[in-house]
């Protein structure tokens, strides 16, 4: 009776059907013209705006303004804001905020700028929807009717071909906020996969971006990034402000749990029937029982989190975060603690927190730290919460706790630590790095703090945190403020003094599947103290490759 069962779960988790565009078949005629080539394109961007209606991806934007340095030097941030929410795509772009109060105006820009319409109209670029529009070239308007083609010539984004036109609004299309500027096409199917420019005149606000797609699936190209950028504002006669923007997209299959690819897994694999040992039970202690129930409270909460978008699929990063707690771990001989795990979380905010005996490091704390020593500082922090028994809370024990909308989730999560216990793991944490291998190079995650403590004042959302304690609670109050004692003086335009990385700088997300990896890039020298960045946005160059090429490489992840 086992075989149908079997049959029927390989069938079911071989049958969910991925939502993608159908290749162009090999037979039809080849386009022999432009303007083929062209009609091409614009049905492939059409079918394009109707499937991604069937997905609701997770997008993240966040952005730095710029004032001019008084100096001389390179532009220094001036504030930040940040957002974080569900798309969907019905008649337009819509982005559903996580966010309790989600902001619509900038401080920096809103407060520089003089009173009246001038500032009204600036104040357009702090909603969230706008900075996410530009995964689309134009939603509805996108034909020959509406724009005029140029072909340029043929290019390589990667490995991937592409062919590359310049698109401007015809002349006598009287409608506004087209887009104008540059897109490249990949010359298979002839999917848009990258696009460069401006929504131009009577648009809700003009600014400039460049907007990628990769290859997700087969036949699937989705997008998965978008870089904003105004380097001065001349036009409001304000030229000492700019800004700079990242949008991010990831969590295309959600849907897919790994829940009855386990199950049928299990199933397959099993040659003789499942035994059942659970016939004569041991008796269960005390402790036994409370670490049972807070287990389940940290089962409860990861698992919540993984559903919703926001933690990583279990993996490789996971393995090197946890190689540097067993440093600390060992050379503290503590025998006696359960296996520590860690995860990431998908969001840039830099935040780290225990939740039970599970660390969780933001994507965006990764990116910026600096070194081993100032990763073993983060994690020396959270793991003395767990020796000194600072408990998850088990009300989340009880999973309709978890039964809350996604847009809800951080919002019904209260995972903050009380000072007297922040400070206690301050402490611990100090006890633990100077009997770590770490001890020697201490003033590397002092001169981080440092940076982070300068930086402060201008990037209040970057350190806003989702679930547990802002690194800085308020400007200059530091958590370990004692390792800054003993670093040495930041000086930025040292080339060989890094003090912080930029966003972005370590950390890669499959947009498809959640799974995260750690960049590989080629070394670069700097060539001035302006490269080093720290904490800032940085445009990114996706290396695009189809999917056919890194299938296999998915499929072993």
């Amino acid at each position: 009776m086992t075989r149908p069962i079997i049959t029927m779960l390989v069938m079911a988790a071989a049958g969910q059907a991925v939502a993608a565009l159908p290749p162009r078949q090999a037979e039809e005629q080849q386009p022999t013209s432009v303007a083929q080539v062209v009609d091409h394109i614009v049905a492939r961007e059409s079918q394009l705006v109707e499937l991604l209606g069937k997905y609701s991806p997770r997008v993240e934007t966040y952005i730095q303004e710029f004032r001019q340095n008084r100096k001389g030097g390179p532009p220094v941030i001036a504030g930040d804001d940040y957002f974080l929410g569900r798309l969907e795509v019905r008649e337009g772009v819509i982005e559903r905020s996580f966010l309790a109060r989600p902001q619509k105006k900038g401080r920096a820009l809103s407060e520089a700028l003089p009173r009246g319409p001038l500032a009204r109209f600036f104040s357009f670029q702090f909603e969230p929807s706008l900075f996410a529009s530009p995964i689309f070239l134009d939603i509805s308007r996108f034909n020959r009717e509406h724009y005029q083609f140029k072909f340029v010539r043929r290019e390589f984004l990667g490995e991937v071909r592409c062919l590359v036109f310049d698109l401007w609004p015809r002349p006598d299309v009287e409608e506004g906020g087209l887009f104008q500027g540059r897109i490249w096409v990949e010359d298979r199917d002839y999917n848009i996969v990258r696009f460069n420019g401006s929504f131009g005149a009577q648009a809700r606000f003009i600014f400039h971006f460049d907007s990628w797609r990769e290859n997700l699936q087969p036949n699937l190209w989705l997008p998965v990034y978008v870089y904003s950028e105004e380097s001065t504002l001349a036009d409001s006669g304000r030229s000492d402000l700019g800004f700079r923007a990242q949008t991010r997209l990831w969590g295309y299959d959600l849907k897919s749990t790994t829940r009855e690819e386990e199950l049928t897994r299990v199933l397959l694999d099993a040659p003789n029937p499942v035994q059942d040992t659970s016939e004569t039970p041991p008796d269960t202690s005390p402790s036994a029982g409370e670490r049972a129930w807070q287990r389940e409270a940290e089962t409860n909460i990861l698992e919540r989190l993984e559903e919703a978008g926001l933690l990583a699929r279990a993996g490789n990063v996971d393995k090197v975060l946890e190689v540097v707690v067993n440093n600390l771990v060992v050379t503290n001989h503590l025998d006696n603690l359960p296996p520590i795990h860690c995860r990431v979380l998908l969001t840039y905010p830099l935040e780290s927190l225990p939740i039970g005996n599970t660390i969780l490091l933001s994507r965006g704390l990764i990116d910026v730290l600096p070194d081993e020593a100032s990763l073993a500082m983060v994690l020396a922090h959270e793991l003395s919460h767990i020796i000194l028994g600072h408990p998850v809370d088990t009300r989340y024990a009880f999973y309709d706790r978890m039964a809350t909308p996604d847009e809800n989730l951080l919002r019904s999560f209260d995972l903050k630590r009380t000072k007297p216990d922040e400070e206690a793991a301050d402490a611990k944490a100090i006890e633990l790095l100077k009997n770590s291998p770490y001890k020697d190079k201490l003033g590397n995650a002092g001169l981080f703090l440092r940076a982070l403590a300068e930086e402060a004042p201008h990037i209040q959302k970057l350190l806003g945190a989702h679930l547990g304690n802002r690194m800085i609670e308020r400007v200059h109050q530091l958590g370990m403020a004692e390792l800054m004692q003993h670093a040495p003086k930041l000086e930025r335009d040292r080339m060989d003094q890094i003090a912080a990385l930029p966003l972005g700088a370590r950390i890669k997300i499959d947009p498809w599947s959640n799974r995260v990896e750690l960049l590989k890039p080629q070394p670069v020298a700097l060539i001035s103290p302006r490269e080093k960045m720290p904490f800032e946005i940085t445009p990114m160059m996706p290396y695009l490759a189809r999917f056919e090429a890194n299938g296999a490489e998915r499929a072993r992840r």
